[in-house]
């Protein structure tokens, strides 16, 4: 056997002992890799900083922060997907004029999606998908609410009779308060360990805050608001999470009463804030990054979207996030640095970790929803920059973004840092 031979057989030799985790580390000219992502700062539902700021300005300001980040030419994004859930007719016409307005011209296509909480990681998919297929070469997957000014009874419309006819169909409208508190009770998580998450949400949020570590991620925005008090409109630069707040603790959030069952365990301390804001992901191959000179801060690997029973809908990520692993190439739980694992209600992101036995120091390292929010269809977007960022800062590479869906699904993604 000549030497070049010899060395071609070491070689296929180590590549054939490479673990899942180290093929997932490989860098392929086919990879989707993401150039820049942003969110705007999250303000509280009804009375933060964004209660009179419409979703379309919100998204506006996104996305021309995506393009001063990246400084692409706009000309090269052939699509825009924006992942909103409360607006009527699925806000199609705004997001399209929101795109005109941030600097994108009349060549790119722009679409709107509504997969509930995983909108905004639907919406990035899609995107990734679309670029793997070779329908377009660059792209940006974002996501939006203004619970502030779109939130409400109206959301859902009226049940036929032959959806009420049908009890799993039926089971589809209950409110998520209370099939989480029944689903709290069934599965024996108490009120003083879903206290004790939430807090923890609370202090390392504030801790991250505090030290400057959502900075990188958030863009400011300059928008109209008016004072409660006197009735000024005023205009303000909103960059900073104003549901993070000091002080909270697990005895603190005790004291709070439940919110739907007179003995329940579920209150407004240990369930995600309503809240308004955005979020947006430039992607593309990494043979166009590299053409282009963009910096690459990540790649997507894979994705996964599952159903489960509509009164178990906060179980979604325990089911979502082995199917994710396994079609990101069989990497094991452990080989995940970070999970963002949207903290829809306390309860049911505390029993998906325990069931999954991921430990809880990989979860949420900078907080989540119950500390700053969750506008519906902007969180799965949010989740890839706050997961990319603290994996970089950290020196890590593998992350997943999950979450639960209404109605009884669930999603999950795995992203690699670089």
């Amino acid at each position: 056997m000549g030497a070049i031979d010899r060395l071609t057989q070491i070689s296929g030799q180590i590549s054939g002992s490479k673990s899942p985790r180290d093929k997932l580390l490989e860098k392929n000219p086919d990879d989707v890799v993401v150039t820049a992502c942003l969110r705007t700062a999250f303000t509280k539902g009804g009375k933060g900083g964004f209660k009179d700021t419409q979703a379309s300005d919100l998204m506006v300001g996104a996305l021309k922060g995506i393009i001063e980040r990246s400084k692409i030419d706009p000309s090269l994004v052939g699509d825009i997907c924006v992942g909103e859930v409360l607006a009527p007719g699925g806000g199609a016409t705004e997001m399209r004029a929101a795109a005109l307005v941030a600097g994108f011209p009349e060549s790119t296509a722009v679409r709107t999606l509504n997969r509930q909480c995983s909108s905004g990681l639907q919406a990035c998919v899609d995107v990734a998908h679309q670029i793997k297929a070779g329908m377009i070469e660059v792209g940006v997957g974002a996501g939006v609410e203004s619970m502030s000014l779109q939130y409400g009874p109206q959301a859902v419309t009226e049940f036929s009779e032959l959806l009420e006819s049908y009890p799993e169909a039926a089971n589809c409208k209950v409110p998520m308060g209370v099939l989480s508190e029944d689903m709290a009770r069934d599965m024996k998580i108490s009120r003083k360990d879903q206290d004790g998450f939430a807090a923890s949400s609370y202090q390392k949020a504030l801790k991250a805050q505090e030290a400057g570590l959502f900075d990188q991620e958030i863009h400011p925005l300059t928008v109209k608001f008016e004072d409660p008090k006197s009735g000024e409109t005023k205009t303000i630069t909103v960059n900073k999470d104003d549901g993070v707040r000091p002080g909270i603790t697990a005895e603190s959030l005790s004291k709070i009463k439940p919110a739907f069952a007179k003995d329940g365990s579920i209150h407004a301390g240990n369930a995600s804030q309503i809240s308004d804001g955005a979020a947006a992901v430039l992607m593309m191959r990494r043979s166009t990054a590299e053409r282009l000179g963009q910096p690459i801060l990540g790649k997507f690997v894979a994705a996964s979207v599952v159903g489960v029973k509509p009164l178990m809908m906060g179980i979604g990520p325990w089911k979502a996030i082995p199917r994710a692993l396994e079609l990101a190439g069989g990497v094991s739980k452990d080989d995940v640095d970070i999970y963002e694992i949207n903290e829809a209600f306390a309860s049911q992101c505390l029993w998906c970790a325990n069931e999954l036995g991921i430990p809880k120091d990989k979860i949420n390292p900078k907080g989540g929803a119950i500390a700053f929010g969750h506008p519906l269809g902007c969180t799965g977007a949010r989740q890839v920059s706050t997961l990319l960022y603290e994996l970089r800062r950290r020196g890590e590479k593998v992350g997943v973004t999950s979450m639960c869906v209404g109605t009884g699904m669930g999603m999950a993604a795995v992203w690699v840092a670089e």
